[in-house]
């Protein structure tokens, strides 16, 4: 079927839709059916077609090319969240509430408001909504997001000196685990391997299958090895350079001599016995697969 991507925020998920008749082009503004009713959305994805089992259903209609009216309401409405925000932000001073107010979001057809906060655990805000449905007359929403999702809306600058990912391009989070920063030889200090939002950075991801890859067949630190200059144990290895730094005991010395040698040049003897049992390290992992 036919389709377009929209987005309803500069960096957020793009969804699906039948563009019916229409040819809106890319950057363009349309009104579109959604589980919420009528919403205002970005054309990210022009026409193209693609496959139904690949979708996510049901595939909702665009209902038109967006008006200069509806554009200069959409202005109103993120004027009308500015003023949300501030008045919500009162009431839950009000309440004696702990919690932090993230972002206002309002739907087009103002049917709806939405609050999104943080919060250490479970809030009671039952009187709140009470005190804010009677003050907008409309229905509200309060949707309590973890920290990722907070700087998202929030955005800042990471420890490249650059836009946080999430906030500039990535549209969808993906899971990031302390093993993707051992298999990249990184010191786990959570200064160094954090993000702002206080998770692990999204950036740790993007070489996982490139060290996945590289990670095959290498040895794992203390593994015995043999070596073009004789026997030795490994002391450490550089992934990137595909590298082992080895202590080595040469024919007729007693002393231990360390060389770095290519991967290739090595043959694996024997493994590093566990460190105790059930030890759940990576290396013991790693010699459990082999």
């Amino acid at each position: 079927m036919i389709i377009i991507g929209v987005r309803f925020k500069d960096v957020g998920r793009i969804y699906y839709f039948d563009p019916g008749d229409f040819d809106p082009p890319r950057g363009s503004a349309v009104i579109v059916e959604t589980v919420r009713g009528a919403e205002y959305g970005t054309v990210s994805l022009s026409r193209r077609e693609a496959d139904v089992s690949d979708l996510q259903q049901p595939i909702r209609k665009v209902l038109r090319l967006a008006t200069p009216e509806d554009e200069a309401q959409e202005i109103n409405n993120r004027q009308k969240e500015i003023d949300a925000r501030a008045t919500c932000i009162e009431k839950i001073k009000a309440h004696g509430l702990e919690m932090h107010l993230v972002d206002v979001e309002l739907t087009f057809d103002l049917s709806k408001i939405i609050f999104y906060f943080t919060a250490d655990g479970r809030v009671d805000f039952r009187e709140l909504v009470k005190d804010l449905a009677s003050t907008f007359r409309t229905r509200i929403e309060l949707r309590q997001i973890g920290v990722r999702d907070e700087a998202k809306i929030l955005n800042g600058i990471g420890i490249c000196g650059r836009g946080i990912c999430c906030a500039s391009f990535l549209d969808e989070f993906q899971p990031v685990s302390v093993k993707i920063a051992k298999d990249q030889g990184l010191g786990l200090n959570p200064t160094k391997i954090s993000g702002v939002c206080g998770k692990l950075m999204c950036c740790l991801k993007y070489e996982e299958e490139t060290y996945a890859e590289l990670n095959k067949g290498l040895p794992s630190v203390g593994d015995k090895v043999t070596t073009p200059d004789g026997d030795g144990e490994v002391l450490s290895v550089q992934v990137l350079r595909q590298s082992v730094k080895v202590a080595v005991k040469k024919k007729g010395q007693d002393a231990y001599e360390t060389g770095f040698y290519p991967v290739q040049d090595i043959k694996i003897l024997s493994h590093r016995p566990p460190c105790a049992q059930n030890c759940h390290c990576g290396a013991c992992k790693k010699k459990a697969q082999a």
